[in-house]
This record gives C-alpha cells, structure tokens and sequence, in this order.
C-alpha cells in the first residue's frame, strides 16, 4: 500500500515536472530560491547592523523584497531574451554561488573588488588546498542540483506583452522600495561595502567586472619616472624578501610570548613597526615597489633600478607581482631547473643560488628580490619542513571556521618559525662577502586573521580591515649597523622604495628623504 502511494506521488511529481511552467512563475520559483539559499549571511549582517523598531524593519524587509525581486526581474531579462543561453547563465550562477556561500560561511570572506582579485590570481595549487567533503557538499547541493533544475524545467515563455508586465511590475516594486529607504540613505552608505559583497550572485559578477577594469587601468603601460643613476662608487647589494600573509603579533621580535624568531635574535636585526597599505598580495606587493599612493600605474622599483644600471634579479614562488622587465626572473621551476638537486617543496629553494648572484653580480650594485609565499593558508602546515614543526599538534584542517584555534596558530606559529630561519640564511649569506655594504630588509604584503573575531586569512577591506591583517613585520639588517635612522616611529609599504634606492647609491627626483630608512640617506 505505501509503495503504492509512493509510486502514485512519483508519477504526479513527474507528470507536473513535465507540464510547461509560466516565465513568471518560473522566474519567482528561482527569484525566491536565491534569497533563501544564499542569502543567510547577508541577512545576518543587515540584522545586526539595524536597530530595533519601525526603521530597522523598513531596512530588513526592504532588503528581502529587494532581493526578490532584483533577481526576479535579471533571471526574466536573461530566460526571455536569452532562452537556452540565458538559462545555462542562470545555472552557472548557481553552481558559482555555492562556492562563493562556502567561503563565505567558512572563512567570513567578503566579496569585494579585492576579494575577486584574490579569486582570479590564486594558483590551482593553492586553490586546491581549500576543496573539503564541505565544499563539495555545498557546491552539490545548493549548486549543482538547482542548476539541473534550470536547465531541464519545460517553460512557457509566453507573450511579450506578458513579459513587458512582469518586468514593469518588478521595475515599479523597486522604486517603491527606494522612496521608502530615502530615510536610509546613511545607513545604505555606511554598510554599502559589507552589504554588497554579501549579494549573490551580483556582489562576484558586479566586482569581477570591477577587478578586471581596474586591473586594465593598472596594467597599461607604466608612466616612467624622471631619469635616475647611481652616484656612489662603493659595492652595495640588497635583498629585498618580501612576506606572504606574515602578521607582526606573531613575531618574537616584537614581543610574541613563543619564540619564533630563536635565530634572528641572534642576527643583530632591527624590527620596526609597520602597517600594509592593503590586505591582499596583489596591492600590497604593488605598494612596496612603488614610491608613492597613487592609482596611476608608475614604473615599479626593479624595472626602474634596472634602467638606471643596477644588477636586479627577481625570484618568486607567490602571484601578484605588477608587470616587470627583467633580464634575470626566476619562478621555482626556473631555480630547480638551475639546481637539480634543490628541494623545491618549500620557499627555501628561493633562496638556492643567492651567494652566486652576488658573486657574478655585474656592477657594484645588485637587488635581489625574493618573493615568498611561506605563511599563505589555509594549509599552513603545508609551507614548512617537518623539522620546523615545533608547535604541536598542528591543524590539518581547511574548514578553519570549525579547526581547534590552538592547532591552527600552532600550525601558522611553524611558519614563522621557517621565516626566521630562511631570513637567518640570508644574512650569513652577506656576512660572507668582506668589503660589501649589504643589506636585508623583510616585509610581508599584508597580516592574516586567525580567528579573532571569527574573520580568517585576509583580503577585507582597509575600511573595516582588523589590526591583525594591517600589522606587519618590517626586518632589517645591514652589515653597517650604525646607518639605520632611529626617530622613525612607524614605517610602512612605501618605505621600502625609497629606502632601497638610497641604500644603492642611485640619486632619483621622487626620492623622499621621510621615506628612507637609512640616517645617512643619499649623503
């Protein structure tokens, strides 16, 4: 009997299944769909950000009306106009918004114009490192599923004069959800950021668009700067290391309880205190090889050293980095393919080669450039040897949001220590050339959340970007100790600029004496 109910209720579903549905229906069915499957973190932030009363839920409910009926009115635009085509874009947004809901659950992640750009310059190898039965399950369920539906429901396009209504009507909701919220329109701007992000599919779609735009602008050809050249006669070499997701709190040097910087302790080094100027690598790179804030695209500071006679060489195992025209840049295939023998596993293999780079450097004046990826997650246990697994357990997890915090710091806590030991490495490296003015200088791109305030890695906004992924490490140690300026209170990105030229004795029109470093300057 109960197989027979079951049997009778398939074969209605079934049979209703097959029954075309109208563009209207069919378009709310998705429409409403959408805002109740993607759209709890959204909610949960208008909510909190409201107050209690007749104003706050003129806000909440104007939003889920809002969403309603936004998405109702694109999915009619693209079903109707689009039809077979409009639908497969409809069932790709599916698949995309379950991703994007699953990082946006499990690592509070927003998705800003930074955020995407993060998205599209993430390597496959990193970007595997993040794939979890949980992803799976959100792609599959929230993702997957509802797209085959898009795709196979039978739909009743009906009469353009049908689809004019429908469309006018949602147009007419809109505008009378904008006169309500003409009260609201400091509260719509001071959480416009947050809010947006959290909008699928619209917040990835609207800020892709955004990326690749400012990205264009970024990418044109560079302004060159005013005409440099070395004016010191003395051999100068520096290594420039620059940090990958490398927080200050985390460092001994500045005070951090564990001891995670036992060999740069021993190095005679100078740790000062230092902001990013962005929370994501792609800004925070472009800022410590550029001279000044600007959103105009000037010649980076390897390109120009180069052009003014300076020996620059380039190694990295990270993304990011502005477009460069070096006769001599390395990835880690590059470097091994140089050194066979290297284990190319780690940032250490970066580091292979370095005391042949100043030895054959030509000229008197050499940068070498490391750009590191040591401290990236989620799977920090994955950027160091086993031997530097001091802190212990370490966490093995990518679901960070559900990881013991202890196991995830202990985890992070091993790739500082690995920093401090490559770091270490470098500086012997210089102590063994006599008669070279040398210099190392470390900097990380940016910080990195590890739970605090249930916000992990980077990648917020500098409007509401918490300390942990500002506060940064900015190492220095030189073989002449003495010339190291001493009134700086903070340093930041566009130190290193200016810093690094007047260390190589190159005299420069834009060099910025409040941004050097060094007490003796170009003197």
């Amino acid at each position: 009997m109960e197989n027979s109910k079951i049997t009778t209720l398939g074969r209605r579903l079934r049979e209703r299944l097959r029954r075309p549905l109208g563009i209207t229906w069919y378009c709310a069915l998705l429409s409403l769909f959408t805002t109740l499957a993607y759209h709890a973190p959204l909610m949960e932030v208008v909510c909190q950000n409201t107050q209690e009363g007749a104003s706050g839920a003129v806000i909440v409910g104007s939003f889920v009306v809002l969403l309603v009926v936004v998405n109702f009115l694109v999915y009619c635009v693209l079903a109707y106009l689009l039809r077979v085509v409009g639908r497969v874009l409809i069932a790709l947004m599916f698949v995309v918004n379950g991703i994007a809901l699953y990082f946006i659950n499990t690592y509070e992640v927003l998705l800003t114009r930074e955020m995407m750009g993060n998205v599209f310059n993430t390597q496959y190898s990193e970007a595997s490192g993040y794939f979890s039965l949980d992803a799976v399950m959100y792609v599959l369920l929230i993702g997957i599923v509802p797209a085959i539906y898009v795709l196979l429901r039978r739909v009743e396009y009906g009469s353009m004069r049908r689809f004019v209504v429908s469309i006018a009507g949602a147009i007419a909701v809109v505008a009378g959800i904008a006169a309500v919220n003409v009260n609201n329109i400091l509260w719509i701007d001071r959480n416009a950021t947050q809010v947006g992000s959290l909008v699928l599919p619209w917040s990835y779609v609207v800020n892709s668009v955004r990326y690749f735009h400012h990205q264009h602008m970024l990418n044109r050809e560079a302004i060159l700067l005013p005409d440099a050249e070395v004016v010191t006669s003395g051999r100068d070499v520096v290594v420039l290391v620059i940090g990958e997701s490398a927080r200050r709190e985390n460092f001994s040097l500045y005070g951090y309880s564990r001891e995670t910087n036992p060999l740069l302790a021993r190095d005679s080094v100078t740790s000062l205190v230092a902001r990013a100027s962005a929370t994501y690598t792609t800004e925070g790179v472009r800022a410590i090889l550029s001279h000044r804030p600007t959103e105009e695209y000037y010649e980076p500071l390897p390109d120009y050293l180069a052009r003014a006679g300076v020996d620059v060489k380039w190694r990295t195992s990270n993304w990011g980095e502005p477009q460069l025209h070096l006769a001599d840049y390395r990835k880690v295939r590059d470097i091994k393919a140089l050194y066979p023998a290297a284990r190319a596993d780690y940032d250490e293999i970066l580091f292979h080669g370095l005391r042949d780079d100043i030895a054959e450097a030509q000229g008197n004046k050499l940068l070498v450039v490391i750009h590191t990826s040591t401290s990236h997650g989620p799977e920090y246990y994955k950027r160091y040897p086993a031997e530097f697994e001091r802190f212990t357990p370490a966490c093995r997890s990518v679901e960070m949001a559900s990881a013991d915090r202890a196991e995830l710091i202990n985890a992070y806590d091993n790739t500082i220590l690995y920093v401090d030991h490559l770091l270490h490495g470098v500086i012997a490296t210089l102590k063994g050339f006599e008669g070279v003015r040398s210099t190392m200088i470390y900097v990380s791109d940016h910080g990195e959340s590890l739970g605090e305030g249930n916000l992990y890695m980077h990648g917020m906004p500098m409007s509401m970007a918490p300390r942990e992924q500002v506060e940064i490490p900015f190492i220095v140690w030189t073989s002449d100790s003495a010339s190291l300026r001493s009134d700086i209170v903070e340093v930041g990105h566009y130190h290193v600029f200016h810093s690094i030229i007047s260390r190589l004795g190159v005299a420069s029109p834009v060099y910025d004496p409040k941004r050097d470093i060094f007490f003796l300057g170009q003197e």
